[in-house]
């Protein structure tokens, strides 16, 4: 059974002061309300607040240690901005581009205390404030009851910012060492112990999207281990309908690079909780994938994208899966028009055996360009002689030296 204790926030929504007052009375909001089309809203105040950062950075004298110690933080400012403008554009068009919330929608975003749904968390607070659609934001923790897990971090932290949570008490630690033999990894029967609470959840109270954490190299990650040890071409999609159609999973990170977010939990300063049930656990093909594509990303910078586009950019018919494409029934559907071999010349040999079977014995040809094309026989010996020579009476370019 699982307990679940509701904590009504005390004290009203704190948000950082460099994003926020986006007054939708003053923007012009003319999109479709469910394009979800809200990232530019804020830009031009961020802009401006990044002109005056600047401006400011100039002017201080490198003299003191608290100067510098002020420039430090002035620097930091400005890049956290930039971050998170770069993070909520991201976010914003995953959003749009799935159509992962919709007008109404009760979010329900799963906090684990980890990096990944701290950002989560606080980027879609953000955009509901700028949204040009209304949605309700409830944040879900699940005590699974590891030892040592410090259970009173998460409700504080949710608390002082305002936030609406349950915290849903169920010792799922217990189970997972009971059924996983030892020597193997906990992480398959964690998450699904873990997603059926959530889901069952999720219902009880209304909510119509359950919001994850996962960005884009853990869909990078998931691909291929599937690719390495699953045999299928598979990840974990921006957007799930659980397979009894109860309940709609959204990944809002799907475009953000999980670079990025450990950035933002620095900056941010989140009160990370480690997973000490699967972290404590060595050479897992997880962490295995993720040095992999750590080692691309620093020599091939570009690659990650490229998969990932990849992931986006499916040709069925260039693959091999006969029931995402219809092979069986391909047929041909031939017209009339003739096409020549385009070339020099075909040599038809065992003549009678072509005969035999219906084939032409001399098929005509046609010249491969245009522009050497040539009323003569094909290649005489005279022609090779002629060309040799002229080769030969070639006059060599000299660079006169200046």
């Amino acid at each position: 059974m699982t307990a679940a204790t509701l904590f009504t926030p005390t004290f009203p929504p704190q948000f950082n002061e460099l994003s926020t007052n986006a007054d939708f009375d003053n923007h012009s909001l003319e999109t479709d309300r469910h394009s979800m089309e809200y990232d530019e809203v804020n830009d031009e105040l961020n802009d401006a607040m990044d002109v005056a950062a600047d401006s400011e950075h100039a002017g201080v004298d490198y003299g003191s240690a608290e100067q510098l110690a002020d420039e430090q933080a002035l620097t930091e400012t400005a890049i956290f901005r930039k971050l998170q403008k770069k993070l909520r554009r991201q976010v914003s068009w995953a959003i749009r581009d799935f159509n992962m919330i919709e007008d109404g929608d009760v979010v329900m975003v799963c906090v684990s205390g980890g990096k990944d749904s701290y950002t989560l968390l606080d980027i879609l607070l953000l955009l509901k404030r700028i949204a040009p659609i209304n949605f309700d934001i409830v944040a879900v923790n699940l005590d699974q009851k590891q030892p040592g897990y410090p259970e009173d971090i998460l409700p504080a932290y949710l608390n002082e910012q305002g936030i609406a949570h349950y915290i849903l008490e169920k010792d799922t630690y217990s189970i997972v060492k009971s059924v996983v033999p030892e020597g193997k990894t906990y992480c398959s029967a964690c998450s699904r112990l873990r997603r059926g609470s959530l889901y069952g959840f999720a219902k009880q109270i209304g909510a119509t999207k359950i919001a994850l954490g996962h960005h884009r190299d853990d869909m990078l990650t998931t691909f291929f281990l599937n690719l390495f040890h699953g045999g299928a071409l598979k990840s974990m999609p921006p957007k799930l309908l659980s397979d009894d159609k109860q309940n709609m999973l959204i990944r809002p990170l799907a475009y953000v690079e999980e670079k990025d977010i450990i950035e933002y939990a620095r900056l941010k300063a989140f009160p990370i909780i480690p997973c000490n049930l699967c972290g404590s656990q060595t050479n897992l093909q997880r962490a295995i994938i993720n040095d992999m594509l750590r080692e691309w990303d620093n020599a091939h910078p570009q690659r990650l994208a490229s998969i990932f586009k990849a992931m986006q950019n499916v040709a069925p018919s260039q693959l091999a899966d006969r029931e995402l494409f219809d092979f069986e029934h391909l047929s041909l559907d031939r017209d009339n028009d003739e096409r020549l071999f385009e070339g020099d010349n075909i040599q038809a040999g065992q003549t009678d055996s072509l005969a035999e079977i219906g084939l032409p014995v001399s098929p005509r040809t046609q010249t491969f360009n245009p522009k050497f094309a040539s009323d003569k026989p094909y290649s005489t010996e005279t022609d090779k002689a002629a060309q040799n020579e002229r080769k030969a009476q070639k006059i060599p370019t000299i660079n006169p030296v200046i």
